[in-house]
């Protein structure tokens, strides 16, 4: 699988690099390498629950009550989460809870402090 982005004009996924720059085989049309990465960097942006735009070492609360996979532990409403890490997946933060753990959150259940 490639990991090259899809063209930013006519989105296909056949693109390659020539050098510095990428190329769409199938409209022609030419980007750099540099300006497809940093714009790959803004499109990244996570949202809590209330629409806040939530940053690596922020702080969260909890809101929702959320089972642990394989555990009878539950993560209550209001827990409070310091320094957050972002993250590609399906579970936007990373990040460590008091008497839990190391566990991944999405950022649907939470909201910035």
């Amino acid at each position: 699988m490639s990991t090259l982005p899809a063209c930013p004009k006519c989105q296909s996924a056949y693109t390659y690099e020539d050098g510095a720059q990428l190329v769409c085989p199938e409209c022609g049309h030419e980007w750099s390498a540099q300006a497809a990465e940093a714009a790959a960097e803004e499109a990244r942006v996570i949202k809590d629950a209330v629409g806040n735009v939530l940053q690596d070492g922020d702080t969260v609360t909890v809101i929702k009550d959320l089972k642990i996979k394989g555990s009878s532990l539950v993560v209550k409403v209001g827990t409070k989460v310091k320094n957050i890490r972002l993250t590609d997946g399906d579970h936007d933060i990373d990040c460590k809870i008091d008497g839990i753990g190391a566990m991944g959150l999405k950022s649907e259940f939470v909201k910035k402090v």
